[in-house]
C-alpha cells in the first residue's frame, strides 16, 4: 500500500465486526491463488449489495487493501476526493472515449503494484445463475499491461484474480459464506492478440479474456436454468442433509450444483415431474410459513400425534408434557442469556424492519439488516457503557470496568446466539405444529385456498440485467454465454411476483406436514431408480463438474461469440455424469439417501386417510394412505 489509506482500514473494522455478528462463518477457499504483492485485479460476483464488497475488503487474503471504482466526477471536490481516495476508491472517467484515459486510475494504482477489485456483472442481483459478465475487467488489464509494455515498465504483470461469493442463504441472519478464488488469469495468452494492428483484434482479445473470467466464477458459483430447477435443488439438499450445518462448506458449491444439473435432467426418470412437484410445493409451503425443513426434522413431536384420527385425552397429555419438557429445556439456559438478549433486543429489531423496507429484493435484506443492526449497536454499547460508567462514579477503573462488560456482553451474545436461536425456533416451530394440528377440521385450508401457497415465489426481474445479453446463446454449451452450464437449459421464463399473506398455523400446517412426507416419499424413489438404473443411465453434468466426474462431448466447433464480431470459434460440448456415480457422490458427502425412507415411514405427518379437506370433501377418497413402517419404500411408477 503506497499511502495512507485511514478510512478503508476504518471502514474494513467495521465490516469485521458486522460480518461477525450477522454470519456465522465466512470460509475462504483458494487463497493461495492470491499473490502477497504485485498489482493484480480481483472479479468478484455481486449478488448480495454491500455485502460483497464488505465481504471481499474484510477477508481478502494478506489484508490487502481494495481499490474500487468510483465515478470521476466525484472526485472534483477536494473533501470528497480525499474521503474516496482515503477509503480506497479510484476514480473511472466514463465518458472520455479514450480508454488510456478511461482507467487512468486503474492505470496509476496498478502501476503502485496495488490491487484493485471491481465486480463485472455491473449489478448487484437475485437470479438462479450468473446472467451476464461485462468486459470493463478486461479492458482495464490489457490496457494496464499495453501502457506497461509502451513505459517499459519491470516486474511482474497484472494478473485478473477471480473472486466468487456464494452464500448459504444470503438473505438469512446467522448463515454461512464461502468465498473462492480462482487461479490468477494472465494476460499472456491475450496481450499479444490485443496488441495487433488487425480491426477488431483488441476487441476480440477482450472477448476472450471475459470468457476465461466468466468461466472461472461459474465454475466456483450455483447456477441454475430456471428457478424451478434451483428450488428443486435446494430442497433436496435440505432434505438430504437436515442439519443445516453438516454440509462442509469446501463441498457446499460442488454438491448444490451437482443437484441442479440432477434436476435439470428431466428425463431422470419416468416420474420426473412428479418428483420436482412434490419438491417445489414442500419448499412453497415452508416460504409462505417460514420455516425451514431443518426445524421441523428436528421437532420432539411423537407419533400418536395425528392430525387424522381423533386423539385420546391421554395421549394428548402426553404430547403436550412432552413439548412442555423440550420448552423448558430450550429455555434453561435464557437466563444466562436473558441481559445480552435484551441488550440487542433493538438490533433485531430494527433488523427486521430493514429487512421489511425490501421485503422482495432479497440481495438487498442481508444489507438493510447489517446496516440497521450496527446503527442500533452504535447507539446501544455507548449508551451501555456511559450508563455503567455512571453507576462507578465515572473512575478510571469504572470505565476500564464498564468497557470490558459491554465488549464481554457482545461477545457473549455472539458465542451463543446460534445454539439460543435454533433452540427459539424449534420451540416456536413446535408450539405452531401442535395448534396446526389440532385445530378442528373446518378450519383447514381449502385446497383452492391452498393453491396459492404450493407455487414457489421469485424475485422480481432486475431492470440492469440485459437479458438479450444473458440468453443470447444456447446456455450450457461451451460456445453460450454460461459455458459450463448443462446443455438442455432453455430461456427463464417471465418472472411474476404477487404478495401474499403468511396464513395462518392452524389453517395450513397440516398440509405442511403432508407435503413434507410427500417431498420425502418423492425424493427418496427417485434416487432409488437411479440408484438401482442401469450402468448406460447418464445425466446432465455441468462442464466442469462433467471433466472431474464424467465426461464431455464435444461436437463440431460454432462461430457464435457475443456480439458475432471477434469469430472465435468455440467447440460445442455437452458434459455427462453416470447416474450411479452421482447417487455414490451424494452419499460420500453425507447425503442421508438410504435413511429418507425410514425417516418418514409411518409417520404421522403422512396419516391421513381417513381426513378430508374442508371444502374438497369430494377427493376424500383421494388422499394419502399411510405408509407402515414394515413395507419399506419400494420403487414406484407414479405417486
Amino acid at each position: 500500500m503506497s499511502d495512507s489509506k485511514v478510512l478503508h482500514l476504518v471502514i474494513r473494522r467495521i465490516a469485521d465486526w458486522s460480518l461477525w455478528s450477522f454470519f456465522t462463518e465466512v470460509r475462504v477457499i483458494g487463497g493461495e491463488h492470491v499473490p502477497l504483492d504485485g498489482p493484480i485485479i480481483v472479479t468478484a460476483t455481486h449478488h448480495n449489495m454491500m455485502i460483497d464488497p464488505a465481504i471481499l475488503s474484510s477477508k481478502f487474503p494478506h489484508r490487502r487493501v481494495l481499490h474500487y471504482w468510483s465515478k470521476a466526477s466525484l472526485f472534483a471536490n477536494p473533501v470528497l476526493s480525499w474521503v474516496l481516495r482515503s477509503s480506497g476508491n479510484i476514480p473511472v472517467d466514463r465518458k472520455s472515449k479514450n480508454r488510456q484515459d478511461l482507467f487512468r486510475g486503474t492505470i496509476e494504482a496498478l502501476a503502485r503494484g496495488d490491487a484493485v477489485a471491481l465486480f463485472p456483472e455491473g449489478t448487484s442481483y437475485t437470479e438462479p445463475r450468473i446472467m451476464q459478465v461485462k468486459d470493463g475487467a478486461a479492458w482495464a488489464a490489457l490496457e494496464y499491461t499495453r501502457w506497461a509494455a509502451e513505459n517499459g515498465v519491470k516486474g511482474p504483470g497484472v494478473r485478473i484474480i477471480p473472486a466468487a461469493i456464494v452464500y448459504t442463504n444470503k438473505s438469512k441472519y446467522r448463515s454461512s459464506v464461502i468465498m473462492t478464488f480462482g487461479e490468477p488469469v494472465s494476460m499472456d495468452e491475450y496481450k499479444e492478440q490485443f496488441f495487433s494492428d488487425l480491426e477488431g483484434a483488441p476487441r476480440a482479445a477482450a472477448k476472450r479474456l471475459t470468457r476465461a473470467i466468466e468461466r472461472e466464477l461459474v465454475e466456483a458459483t450455483i447456477n441454475a436454468p430456471d428457478w424451478d430447477t434451483l428450488y428443486s435443488a435446494r430442497m433436496a439438499r435440505d432434505l438430504l442433509w437436515e442439519d443445516e450445518r453438516s454440509i462442509d462448506l469446501e463441498e457446499f458449491v460442488t454438491i448444490s450444483q451437482t443437484l441442479v444439473d440432477l434436476f435439470s435432467t428431466t428425463d431422470a426418470t419416468a416420474n420426473f415431474s412428479t418428483v420436482q412437484r412434490h419438491l417445489l410445493g414442500y419448499y412453497s409451503l415452508l416460504q409462505s410459513t417460514n420455516l425451514t425443513n431443518s426445524v421441523l426434522s428436528s421437532l420432539p413431536l411423537p407419533p400418536m400425534l395425528s392430525p387424522s384420527h381423533p386423539t385420546p385425552l391421554p395421549s394428548r397429555l402426553l404430547t403436550l408434557s412432552v413439548l412442555i419438557r423440550d420448552t423448558l429445556a430450550a429455555l434453561t439456559r435464557l437466563p444466562f442469556f436473558l441481559v445480552p438478549l435484551l441488550l440487542h433486543t433493538p438490533v433485531y429489531v430494527m433488523g427486521r424492519i430493514g429487512a421489511g423496507l425490501v421485503e422482495h429484493e432479497e440481495e438487498t435484506q442481508a444489507q438493510n439488516k447489517a446496516v440497521f443492526g450496527l446503527l442500533s449497536c452504535m447507539m446501544i454499547y455507548p449508551a451501555t457503557f456511559w450508563a455503567l460508567w455512571a453507576m462507578l462514579w465515572y473512575t478510571g477503573t469504572g470505565a476500564l470496568v464498564a468497557a470490558f462488560t459491554v465488549w464481554a456482553f457482545a461477545y457473549y451474545h455472539n458465542r451463543l446466539i446460534n445454539d439460543i436461536y435454533m433452540n427459539l425456533k424449534r420451540v416456536i416451530a413446535a408450539w405452531r405444529v401442535l395448534v396446526g394440528v389440532w385445530a378442528p377440521r373446518r378450519w383447514e385450508l381449502s385446497m383452492s385456498a391452498l393453491s396459492q401457497y404450493t407455487t414457489p415465489l421469485v424475485p422480481p426481474e432486475n431492470p440492469w440485467i440485459d437479458k438479450n445479453r444473458a440468453n443470447s446463446s444456447t446456455p450450457g454449451t461451451s460456445s453460450g454465454t454460461l459455458r459450463s452450464l448443462p446443455a438442455q437449459f432453455t430461456d427463464e421464463p417471465p418472472v411474476k411476483i404477487a404478495p401474499r399473506r403468511r396464513p395462518s398455523s392452524r389453517r395450513i400446517m397440516k398440509h405442511l406436514l403432508r407435503a413434507r412426507g410427500e417431498a420425502v416419499k418423492a425424493l427418496a424413489g427417485f434416487l432409488t431408480t437411479l440408484e438401482a438404473s442401469e450402468d448406460g443411465k447418464n445425466v446432465i453434468a455441468s462442464i466442469h463438474l462433467a471433466k472431474r466426474f464424467g465426461w464431455v462431448e464435444e461436437n463440431s466447433p460454432t462461430s457464435s461469440t457475443d456480439d458475432g464480431r471477434d469469430g472465435d470459434a468455440l467447440p460445442d460440448a455437452k458434459g455427462y455424469r453416470r447416474a450411479r456415480e452421482v447417487i455414490a457422490f451424494l452419499r460420500a458427502r453425507g447425503a442421508k439417501i438410504a435413511t429418507l425412507d425410514r425417516k418418514i415411514e409411518g409417520d404421522w405427518a403422512l396419516t391421513s386417510d381417513d381426513e378430508g379437506t374442508a371444502g374438497d370433501s369430494e377427493k376424500d377418497e383421494e388422499d394419502l394412505v399411510w405408509v407402515p413402517s414394515s413395507t419399506g419404500l419400494k420403487q414406484e411408477e407414479d405417486y
